[in-house]
């Protein structure tokens, strides 16, 4: 029986520091359908503050001036309101804030009519019941526009007090008001405020503490980078990041496979880990790469080599110069001295990695599946790469397939036993391939599938890419997912759909974090997009690559791009650490502070009686 997976400590903390990013993120309905809500709502709420005996006449009015036109106005004129007080708030999310807001108001008219059925009438009127409700709902609407919208509060008060004042004054013009009450009224307004100045200071208190940044004003170019990959809102994630970096020398390998009609596929394997999240950085590693390389480059794979979260890119310009690096090694690799190779070969059943000899290249993909599988720590594979390139020996290009998923399972530390394992079974292929090695033509096809949707398939932009090597009698498929994994199981079932299509072939994927902003956070392939279609599109992938074989050279290099920025060690429990601390005391604090501002609320009711 295989050991257990050992848990380790990069997953859990990356697979939670995904989770953690998509809670921020709310997907709001369209605007239509929330002004929709906002009038059954406010029918709901009609009904609860009038009971049923108002005549029809009176009960439209009280729809109408109480809720009705008070939330559509609201969800009209808070996106405008808060663009001109230099804020951002769109306007399908100004529908969902306004129809929330109106749910606070159902919660205290429910409150209120139960109460009143269990003592036998009702504790207050319904007119100031309504008014008091608008402490809670102002106290709602500023903590969402603080975060959202603009995170100082006189950008974003006066928005949040559109429908409180509008629900105010329509109750005025119904209930004409003693001077009691307007006093009342507005102490109710200023105890909202206080109360979410004081939750909004308690859920920024971690990460000032922390990176001196404020984590509030994070949100809205988080949302804005999410939504419609703002360059500004970019630009000031990924400058949060850079403040942190600290400097890496990034080892990089590139293969190129080269026809007479020009490059036929280009194999880039920098040393990155393609994080930190959406598209900031070294996410969405393998479109970036590629569209840098462009057409000249073929077909672009971008496989996941091994290394983790600490090297993170966390800037645009930094993956730059990784492209430029990548594009000159390509252009001064040389074509290989030999044409030796092998067909994909495995050191011994259960071994963790196999390699394929490719002239003055060894391409290695190492995988634990069927176990878990997941990042594999930089050191591990550079002391290895470090004890196999020797002098006059092929070049090892080494990928981790990163191909089964089992949350908080998976990685490989370095000085584990585990590590030791993968260590001996790379050493063991390489030997394998070197050994099979014969003089024999390369002949190379490719495809690719693209336009794959991340919200629905868990697939990024890159699609599904085929490389099918044709060596010595022997057809070898590597299949590229642009994706954060595969569901356990997926990858025995895709490779057994192609055993009747290729001699040997193996499927992986780019660990591309784009997919992490989905609500859910890691969502590994074959969690949303249907596995038969899944199966189907990569046999179709593959049988095209197969159908455009021709004779290649192969050129191979690698290089050390020095002083890159990366996250380095131990940032990404920094973060964790501050963002669960973020988490805990907002929980904590919006508590906290409702409870204060409803009890405060009733106390002023209780003086009115």
């Amino acid at each position: 029986m295989a050991a257990s997976p050992t848990p380790s400590s990069h997953t859990e903390k990356g697979d939670r520091q995904n989770r953690l990013y998509s809670s921020f993120i709310v997907r709001a309905p369209g605007f239509g359908v929330s002004l929709g809500l906002i009038v059954a709502t406010a029918a709901v709420d009609t009904l609860l503050f009038s009971g049923l005996g108002p005549d029809a006449a009176g009960w439209l009015e009280r729809l109408v001036l109480l809720f009705a036109l008070p939330g559509l106005l609201a969800a009209g004129l808070t996106s405008p309101f808060a663009r001109a007080l230099g804020g951002w708030f769109p306007p399908h999310r100004a529908g969902l804030l306004a129809l929330m807001s109106l749910f606070v108001t159902t919660l205290f008219l429910l409150v209120w009519r139960g109460v009143g059925l269990a003592l036998g009438g009702l504790p207050v009127s319904a007119a100031l019941l309504l008014l008091a409700a608008q402490g809670p709902v102002l106290w709602f609407r500023h903590m969402s526009l603080f975060g959202v919208s603009r995170a100082r509060h006189g950008s974003s008060l006066p928005p949040a007090l559109l429908l409180p004042v509008l629900t105010i004054a329509g109750t005025f013009v119904l209930f004409p008001p003693t001077p009691a009450v307007v006093a009342a009224t507005v102490l109710f307004l200023v105890l909202g405020f206080l109360c979410v100045a004081l939750l909004l200071r308690a859920a920024d208190r971690p990460l000032r503490r922390e990176f001196d940044t404020s984590g509030v004003s994070l949100i809205r170019p988080m949302m804005e980078h999410v939504g419609s990959r703002d360059p500004a809102a970019t630009e000031a994630l990924e400058q949060f990041f850079q403040k942190f970096a600290v400097e890496a020398n990034v080892r990089l390998t590139a293969l190129q496979f080269r026809s007479s009609g020009g490059v036929k596929a280009t194999v880039a394997l920098p040393a990155v880990h393609p994080g930190p999240f959406a598209a900031l950085g070294a996410s969405d590693l393998p479109r970036k790469l590629g569209e840098r390389l462009g057409p000249a480059a073929g077909v672009v794979f971008v496989p996941h080599t091994p290394c983790n979260h600490d090297l993170d890119v966390p800037t645009t310009r930094e993956v730059d110069r990784i492209a430029r690096a990548t594009a000159e090694l390509l252009r001064t690799a040389a074509p290989g001295t030999t044409h030796r190779t092998s067909p994909l070969v495995s050191p011994g059943p259960g071994a963790w990695a196999r390699a394929q000899l490719l002239g003055d290249a060894v391409l290695v993909v190492a995988t634990q599946a069927p176990e878990p599988t997941d990042d594999i720590d930089f050191a591990i594979a550079d002391r290895l790469l470090a004890e196999l390139e020797t002098p006059g020996a092929p070049r090892v290009a080494l990928v981790d397939a990163h191909n089964s998923y089992k949350e908080d399972e998976g990685d490989l530390t370095y000085g584990s036993p585990r590590a030791e394992r993968f260590a001996a079974d790379v050493r063991a292929a390489v030997a394998t391939a070197r050994a099979q090695g014969r003089e024999g033509t390369l002949r190379v096809g490719v495809a690719r599938r693209e336009g794959y949707s991340v919200a629905n398939a868990g697939i990024g932009p890159c699609g599904i890419r085929a490389l099918v090597l044709e060596t010595l009698g022997t057809r070898t498929a590597y299949v590229q997912i642009d994706g954060n994994n595969l569901v356990q199981g997926l990858r025995q079932r895709l490779l057994a759909a192609l055993a009747g299509v290729v001699d040997a072939a193996e499927v992986m994927t780019t660990d591309n974090h784009v997919v992490h902003e989905l609500d859910g956070g890691v969502n590994p392939v074959g969690e949303r997009y249907p596995v038969d279609r899944l199966e189907a599109d990569v046999l179709a992938v593959v049988r095209e690559a197969l159908g455009n074989l021709e004779p290649v050279e192969l050129g191979v290099g690698t290089s050390v791009v020095p002083s890159v920025a990366v996250l380095g060690p131990d940032w990404t429990a920094r973060l964790l650490t501050s963002l669960g601390d973020t988490l805990s005391m907002f929980s904590n604090a919006f508590l906290m502070t409702f409870l204060l501002l409803v009890a405060s609320s009733l106390v002023i009711l209780a003086l009115l009686r």
